[in-house]
This record gives structure tokens, C-alpha cells and sequence, in this order.
């Protein structure tokens, strides 16, 4: 056994023995040979079937239920009033189109289904409305785990959320805190980071991801896996950026497919007990690689993104076939 392989097996012990996976380490994993990748794989696999079930995979589902006219600069997305993008823009549904949005989950087979809102925070009428779609979504039985994404929410709103039914906010941190300004302007990384422990202390469950492909370093990748094991989030969505014509980062590279797996791989030692997300830009950054990633991750998001469409859902299911892989159904609801 070479040296590499060595440190893979004596990192992957660590992460099944839930200790902590320090910096260095987990940065070693980045940088992995590319001669190393299915060992590597392998091992992230093995970290998954010590925390997770090993043959289950979450469907999840969104709605983009506000769309546009967003007044932060996020330089990934298209829905920024600050650029000019080919999406559609409206104010937020009405509860009928929340209900529907469920029901179409359902019939992709989704297990948990978002509420995504654009904007930096929801005003209290907006999370009243989202309230009145949760509860129509409650009373008709849906077997469907409803999440919300509505940026910076204060502790009544949150409440109010989790008294309708939410089981879960998704508040991304996209990525680390130093190269966060380089991406963001119009509000700061610490802002989300005191929002998911508010999150947190209410008692609901937290879903925090990232976008990779911006051009942050492996240092930032690193240390958003690191804070994400800080503050013990629940499931991290990892997307993977497209470029979207009229952004700033239209003409960014995006990840490799092997890049991509090194990732995963790393936030699946340095986070073995969350549940992983396939999500955004999975099907472009992947490619044949797919089958790999599915083998480190908990779920995949299906039905499309807020502005792109996604994958066919076929594939998705065809793929789970192929891996003799079932579809996750929760007993949260």
C-alpha cells in the first residue's frame, strides 16, 4: 500500500469513527491523483453505508415560487435585479400553485419539496401566504416533506413556518466566508451563518449548501465543509455552478467531472452523518460520472432547478435501477 492510499484508508477510519477530519486533510482529499478516484469513491461510499442506508436514495423537489427581481447581487444567479437574464419574473403564488407544486413532487417521487422564494428575506405576509400553502398541503395528505427557502427569516417567522408544518429551512452559505465578498455585496456571509444557528435553535432541521465552480479555491471548499461540521447542518445541497448568460460568472469554467467527485468525496469525510445532496449543475459537471457520485450521496434533487431545467426524471430512475438502489420514502411526515 503507497502512501496515498494509505492516508485515504487512515482518513476514511477517522470519518467512520466520526472524528473530526482536520484541514490539511481534508484538503490532502482534494488533491487527491486523479489515478486514485475510484478508491477514493469507494471509500466516501463506505463513510455514506456507516451513517446512512446504503441503498436508499431521496428524491426532492422545488418550487420557484417567487421568482426575479431580487435585490442582491449574487453573482451565480440570474434572478438579481441587477442583471439582465432570460427568466421569468413574478411575485410570489398564490397557496393553489404551492399545492400543485407538491402534488407534481409527488408524482416524481419526491420525498421533501421546497418553497423557494427570491429575495434577501421574506416579508411576514409572504410567510403567512407560504403558511396557508403548507397547511392546504397538510390537510390533503400529501406524502411529501415540506421545506422552505426564503432567505434571512427572524425566530417568529420561523416559528410560525414550523407551526404550519416546515420541517425543514434551506439557507445556503454557497461558500467560504473569506471569498464570500467576491460573490456577494449586498449582504454579508456572517448574516447566514447567525440565520441557520436561528434556524437551529428553533428545533427545525437545516439544509445548507454550496456552489462550486466560481472560482474559489480548495482552501474556501474546504472551509465551507469545515462549518457546515460546526454547526452540524443536516443535509448539504452541493451544486455545481452553470453559468447563466447575463451573470458575471456567465463565462466561468465550472468544475470537472473528477473535480466534481473530489468534492463530494471530501464533504462526505468531513460531514459523514448529513445527508448529501445531488443538485444543481449535477447533469452538465458529471456527465458519465453520475453513477459514481449517487454512490457517495443521500439524494437528488429532480423536476428541474429555480431557472434551468433538470435532468430527465427517466434517467434518474433508470439510474437508480442500474444501482439496485431504492427510493428513500421518510417517516417524518
Amino acid at each position: 500500500m503507497d502512501r496515498v492510499e494509505s492516508f485515504l484508508f487512515e482518513t476514511a477510519h477517522k470519518a467512520m469513527a466520526y472524528q473530526p477530519i482536520d484541514r490539511e486533510s481534508a484538503l490532502q482529499l482534494l488533491q487527491t491523483p486523479d489515478r486514485y478516484i475510484a478508491l477514493l469513491v469507494y471509500l466516501a461510499q463506505k463513510v455514506k453505508e456507516r451513517f446512512h442506508p446504503p441503498d436508499k436514495i431521496e428524491f426532492c423537489s422545488i418550487i420557484n415560487a417567487k421568482s426575479g427581481a431580487c435585490s442582491e447581487d449574487c453573482k451565480f444567479c440570474a434572478q438579481s435585479k441587477f442583471y439582465k437574464t432570460p427568466i421569468n419574473i413574478y411575485n410570489l403564488v398564490p397557496k393553489e400553485e404551492i399545492l400543485e407544486g407538491a402534488y407534481r413532487g409527488v408524482e416524481f417521487g419526491a420525498n421533501r419539496y421546497c418553497v423557494v422564494l427570491s429575495g434577501k428575506s421574506a416579508t411576514p405576509q409572504e410567510v403567512e401566504r407560504i403558511c396557508d400553502g403548507v397547511q392546504e398541503i397538510r390537510q390533503e395528505g400529501l406524502p411529501i416533506n415540506v421545506c422552505v427557502s426564503a432567505g434571512t427569516l427572524d425566530e417568529t417567522s420561523l416559528l410560525k413556518l414550523k407551526e404550519a408544518g416546515v420541517k425543514r429551512i434551506n439557507h445556503n452559505l454557497e461558500t467560504s466566508e473569506s471569498f464570500f465578498p467576491q460573490i456577494v455585496s449586498t449582504h454579508t456571509w456572517r448574516e447566514r451563518y447567525e440565520t441557520i444557528k436561528r434556524i437551529k435553535a428553533v428545533g427545525l432541521s437545516t439544509c445548507c449548501g454550496g456552489i462550486f465552480g466560481m472560482g474559489e479555491s480548495d482552501e474556501d471548499r474546504v472551509d465551507l465543509a469545515l462549518t457546515y461540521r460546526e454547526l452540524e447542518v443536516d443535509s448539504i445541497p452541493l451544486n455545481f455552478l452553470m453559468p447563466i448568460e447575463g451573470t458575471p460568472l456567465q463565462g466561468a469554467a465550472g468544475v470537472s467531472p473528477l473535480e466534481a467527485l473530489k468534492i463530494i468525496a471530501m464533504f462526505r469525510f468531513t460531514n459523514p452523518k448529513a445527508e448529501l445532496r445531488l443538485c444543481g449543475g449535477r447533469e452538465q459537471n458529471l456527465r458519465d460520472f453520475h453513477g459514481m457520485a449517487v454512490l457517495m450521496t443521500n439524494a437528488m434533487m429532480v423536476g428541474g432547478y429555480l431557472t434551468r431545467a433538470g435532468r430527465d426524471i427517466k434517467k434518474d430512475y433508470q439510474l437508480l435501477k442500474d444501482l439496485k438502489a431504492e427510493r428513500l420514502i421518510s417517516t417524518e411526515l
